[in-house]
């Protein structure tokens, strides 16, 4: 689509279908964490600032990820405290703010940082924009920045961590985890919202909550939503405390389970090959299932790890006949999906801390650090790191990379940079 094409359309209220080259939601195109783009900058940063394109300053430090669809990129932010949580759309030429849309909420929300108020990402279709602002709400904007509808109704979700689920986009609509409740009468529950309206479409209650973001997927040809939940509660048996599960989300029927799960759930689920993969967080465990059951599919297991982690925040992904895991502390995990074997048992850690989530193009994963580093490792089972990309001190980040048109984007608590080889 040409510029002017694209122009007109966006004057009307409306943008081209998301593409390839867009990193539409969460972990990407597909909430896995993957990009099928090529040549993209290997190496940046350092003394010089290699390969860095722009860098736009951010007034508030912000855990989310940002999203990009063709020249915008938009990306939440909340004042300390929270009383004001925003989206902002940027232009991607030049980062100039385009617009920004403020909630206001003055309630007081438990969290375990006043800055921990937009954690999620938000979520385009193309069409238009949907984000979630936990106790404030669900918004969803047209490209322009004109609110097409709201969900203030949806309860109080109150966690000490407080929460991070991103909306999904399936078809017409709008599917949201509305948890983790530990304190709120209002419980955990998932729901479809038609996207033109906003309006309620299916509801699911659940017992246990979670942080992750649920994934759309293919099983069997047929699409399924996977959700990961658990969370310790005392006196229960170890492993018994929380499942993965899959749902209909044309319906949001149940349609299978697996048990094992344990602890803090932070990681979206893995799918690829017939098998799905859950990792639990804080010491907790991490299995793989063999999908096509229906009911308790616990039996269908193909490994469990009752302890392998001290802690996982950041989701994993899957490559070929391997899956990529970092953990908290920088150890480094390469399981074979059917056996849990673990490949790089034996390898040192990286340095520093994470709680960034694994992203796959071209052969290489990129894994961003707290501390603002960028490594690149090479997806195979033979451990090698290809590039560590260094930002200056104090740029500081919760969040992870994305991937949009030979661009590598990096959001700090500090600036949002743009990462593009030099030609």
């Amino acid at each position: 689509m040409t510029r002017l094409l694209s122009a007109l359309v966006l004057a009307a209220g409306t943008c081209a279908a998301v593409t390839a080259a867009d990193w539409p939601a969460w972990r990407g195109p597909t909430g896995q964490g993957h990009s099928t783009e090529k040549n993209l900058p290997l190496k940046w940063g350092g003394k010089d600032n290699a390969n860095v394109k722009w860098k736009a300053p951010l007034k508030e430090p912000c855990n989310s990820t940002p999203i990009i669809h063709g020249d915008y990129i938009f990306l939440t932010m909340a004042t300390k405290g929270g009383g004001t949580r925003s989206l902002l759309c940027l232009a991607r030429a030049d980062c100039a703010i385009k617009w920004q849309k403020d909630v206001k909420y003055e309630a007081k929300e438990t969290n375990w940082d006043q800055t921990w108020y937009a954690n999620a990402s938000p979520a385009t279709d193309g069409t238009c924009v949907v984000v979630s602002f936990g106790s404030a709400g669900v918004y969803c904007y047209d490209f322009t920045g004109k609110e097409l509808w709201s969900r203030t109704d949806l309860g109080k979700w109150e966690h000490a961590f407080g929460n991070s689920a991103s909306p999904v986009f399936f078809g017409d609509f709008v599917i949201q985890w509305c948890g983790v409740n530990e304190k709120s009468a209002d419980g955990n529950y998932l729901l479809a919202m038609d996207k033109k309206t906003g309006k309620t479409v299916w509801k699911t209650d659940e017992t246990f909550g979670s942080w992750s973001t649920p994934v759309i997927a293919k099983v069997n040809d047929k699409d399924q939503l996977l959700l990961a939940q658990s969370r310790d509660v005392k006196g229960q048996p170890e492993n018994k405390t929380g499942f993965l599960k899959g749902y209909d989300p044309k319906t949001g029927s149940e349609l299978w389970k697996v048990q094992g799960l344990n602890s803090y759930q932070y990681t979206s689920p893995l799918v690829a090959n017939g098998v799905a993969v859950g990792m639990s967080g804080y010491g907790g465990s991490a299995l793989a299932v063999k999908l096509g059951g229906t009911g308790d599919i616990t039996k269908d297991r193909l490994w469990l790890h009752p302890k392998p982690a001290s802690q996982r925040v950041g989701s994993g992904v899957i490559v070929g006949d391997h899956i990529y895991m970092v953990d908290e502390g920088g150890v480094v995990h390469c399981y074979d999906p059917k056996t849990g074997e673990d490949h790089w048992k034996d390898e040192p850690k990286l340095n520093g801390i994470t709680w960034g989530s694994l992203v796959h193009a071209d052969g290489r994963l990129y894994l961003l650090m707290r501390n603002g580093t960028t490594y690149v490792l090479a997806a195979k089972p033979k451990f090698e790191i290809l590039a560590t990309n260094t930002l200056p001190a104090g740029e500081n980040t919760n969040s992870s990379v994305a991937i949009s048109n030979g661009q590598i984007f990096v959001r700090t608590f500090k600036h949002l940079w743009c990462i593009e080889e030099k030609k």
